[in-house]
């Protein structure tokens, strides 16, 4: 114990800490896991039922606490009250929740009851356009999303700021959050990706903004959206991702012709837990825990049946740290 101790120290002195491994108390059964094509997220409500986000599958499925029974809430389709093409998901402490889909190639954000029932919706302005490569997949239009029970929080900088605000009718409440400086400002897709990011909702008050792709590092800002402090995510574990960020993107056609860069992440998860600080898991299989102060204190790789390269954390009420796929609990 003193020779880790003493490791740990050495290690936050030089920045490098030793990584720890951390097994579940308890996950998903396999014969219910197997019912999912995709677990993108999983998230508790505060009944303490489990909310089974699977963009493959294009719905949300609800778990009881117990884990012996799991129940599909939506149907796919582009109506109302169905979801199509799936991008983001959150659940509220009052146990409602939103998926943001894209019917019609153009981002939607809708809101429902815990039992599944339609409350509300609106759909942005524009078609989406291709920002990050993720696991095979291009995240299109609303890439992430916080939702607070009153309103929606979406990482938008085609809007000239890192955070836009809706109303549940689809108002903007505001923006905050300045792009920061890219090198690619004369290529406004790049510049955009490369400003694409993660909102954190902070339990202390306010949030932190994690930046998907290009040279890592978050951001935190007060609940009025004043910036306290920028830091760089810097460690042995995503040093092979920053050496190897190209000068030049690769393209691909969007599917109305355009050429837009191909953009894959640095980052694949992150939350905040109930203290106040910031984990981020990268896209290596390895999560950086943040105190309060940005300063790095840990080093994480979860394992289940093996090692886990979170696509989502979230907490419960009890503070533990749900990470999916497989909702695993630790």
């Amino acid at each position: 114990m003193l020779r880790l101790m003493t490791a740990a120290i050495l290690g936050a002195l030089i920045g490098w800490l030793p990584v720890e491994t951390l097994k579940p108390v308890a996950a998903l059964p396999a014969h219910l896991a197997g019912q999912i094509e995709e677990m993108t997220a999983c998230e508790q409500g505060a009944d303490g039922q489990y909310f089974i986000f699977d963009r493959r599958s294009h719905t949300v499925f609800t778990a009881s606490r117990s884990g012996d029974q799991i129940r599909r809430l939506l149907q796919i389709g582009a109506e109302p009250g169905r979801i199509l093409r799936p991008t983001a998901f959150d659940v509220a402490d009052d146990g409602t929740f939103v998926v943001a889909d894209a019917p019609g190639w153009r981002g939607r954000v809708q809101s429902f009851h815990g039992s599944g029932a339609s409350l509300a919706g609106f759909t942005l302005p524009g078609r989406e356009a291709p920002l990050v490569v993720l696991g095979g997949a291009v995240l299109s239009g609303i890439g992430t999303l916080v939702y607070t029970g009153r309103s929606v929080l979406i990482s938008q900088p085609e809007s000239g700021a890192l955070v836009t605000e809706y109303a549940m009718d689809g108002d903007v409440l505001r923006t905050f959050g300045t792009l920061r400086l890219t090198g690619h400002e004369d290529d406004p897709e790049l510049h955009r990706a490369l400003n694409a990011g993660m909102v954190v909702v902070n339990p202390e008050g306010g949030f932190y903004f994690v930046f998907l792709a290009g040279t890592p590092l978050f951001r935190k800002y007060d609940a009025n959206g004043l910036l306290m402090f920028e830091r760089h995510v810097e460690g042995v574990e995503v040093d092979d991702y920053v050496l190897s960020l190209p000068t030049e993107w690769p393209r691909r056609k969007s599917a109305e012709g355009r050429e837009l860069p191909v953009v894959r992440p640095g980052v694949r998860a992150a939350a905040a837990d109930k203290e106040g600080s910031l984990w981020v898991s990268l896209a290596t299989p390895f999560t950086y825990v943040y105190d309060r102060r940005g300063d790095k204190r840990r080093t994480i790789q979860f394992r289940g049946a093996g090692i886990i390269s979170p696509t989502a954390l979230s907490f419960t009420r009890e503070g533990r740290v749900l990470v999916a796929p497989g909702c695993y609990s630790f």
